[in-house]
């Protein structure tokens, strides 16, 4: 399809969601070309073991370095009590070491939600959430740094695509906030920065290290990966025997409203995007989530409630509904309390699964690419 072949040259993107030939990404890229070194953070313990092989290691060596970097956390060798001081030099003139830097946090003083903003090693700057519920913390992270898929409520894709994030720079986001937090992390969504299907053997990579017993160990089932909808990727997903939640941008009931939200839906129809969803399912047993934002006057009419049942209605999903969090650049505005009341009560009347999303963090930069964006224009 004319996507799928874009996505494999990985061109950047406005955000008007139309892919340009200028400035290639590389998708296995996460540090400045002239580094020319890959990143220790980001090898398994399998390809750990085989690297350090060549440098005339032994196995186990591997085994404490994989522990220091996945388990304890370690920023840096330093803090590596068992490695000897010629192998930390030796790895430093074969791997760079992703330790992503704080350059600063916001912390809500309605809900404690915390909105970090990290840069990476080659100045590029991500963000990240973590959010305490009942049932454990979780950490909403970025995928990509920037967004090429032009959705027209998001502050994310306003500057376009640079470029992908490696699993070591998505693992760090959730090690630092970890470390900085004192807390373990229980859950995980992939709803930051970026579309995770765009960076789909980086994102891939990154969960299965994430729920690896050798790391973190955090359950797969733990686990969310959000997606506006890349077809062969959602299908390719399907087959990788995952147990991960898998959440659809859905925003629309038909494709008509949702290329006015979305770009992405000039390349897949909405029938194409749900069939995605259904086989899924079949592969997986794991129910769907469908995140739909609530835009005032857009989206969230009686008329749209009845859409949405009819075309949800015989899925194993759970709908997420969520109030636009507006962005300066745009001109949306969430709907009222009556509305996504209302919008709700006609789902559930149906027997539909639906929740709206608690608003955390609404007095900070709380919506996807807000504090990234601010940081970029102080500048």
């Amino acid at each position: 399809m004319e996507f799928e072949t874009k996505y494999e040259n990985s061109k950047k993107c406005k955000s008007d969601g139309q892919i340009t030939d200028s400035d290639h990404v590389d998708a296995e890229k996460g540090m400045p070309a002239a580094e020319g070194k890959p990143d220790i953070k980001s090898l398994t313990l399998a390809e750990l073991t085989g690297e350090l092989n060549k440098l005339g290691e032994k196995p186990f060596r591997a085994k404490q370095l994989y522990q220091w970097m996945h388990e304890k956390l370690a920023r840096s060798y330093e803090e590596m009590t068992n490695i000897s001081k010629n192998l930390k030099e030796k790895l430093e003139q074969n791997f760079t070491y992703t330790s992503l830097n704080m350059v600063t946090f916001q912390e809500s003083q309605i809900d404690g939600t915390r909105k970090y903003l990290f840069e990476l090693a080659d100045g590029n700057v991500v963000e990240s959430v973590w959010m305490k519920y009942k049932h454990g913390n979780s950490v909403c992270i970025s995928s990509q740094v920037g967004c090429r898929m032009g959705c027209r409520f998001c502050a994310s894709t306003l500057d376009g695509l640079e470029r992908n994030l490696l699993p070591g720079e998505m693992l760090d986001q959730i090690y630092y906030i970890s470390r900085h937090t004192g807390e373990r992390v229980s859950n995980l969504v992939v709803m930051g920065t970026g579309e995770p299907m765009d960076n789909y053997d980086n994102i891939l990579k990154f969960i299965h290290m994430l729920t690896d017993e050798n790391g973190l160990h955090i359950s797969q089932r733990n686990v969310t990966v959000s997606t506006c909808g890349i077809v062969p990727r959602m299908r390719q997903l399907a087959e990788e025997n995952l147990q991960i939640t898998l959440a659809l941008s859905l925003h629309a009931t038909t494709d008509e409203k949702r290329r006015r939200l979305m770009p992405i839906a000039y390349t897949y129809r909405l029938e194409d995007v749900l069939d995605a969803c259904r086989y899924y399912f079949e592969k997986t047993g794991r129910r769907i989530t469908f995140e739909y934002s609530l835009v005032r006057g857009v989206n969230d009419t009686e008329e749209d409630a009845r859409e949405l049942i009819a075309l949800v209605g015989d899925l194993n999903c759970h709908i997420n509904l969520i109030p636009v969090n507006p962005i300066e650049e745009r001109d949306f505005r969430e709907s009222t309390a009556e509305a996504i009341r209302a919008f709700q009560m006609r789902l559930e009347k149906h027997r539909l699964n639906v929740t709206v999303r608690r608003e955390m963090g609404r007095d900070i930069d709380g919506a996807c690419g807000q504090l990234r964006r601010r940081h970029k224009k102080e500048m």
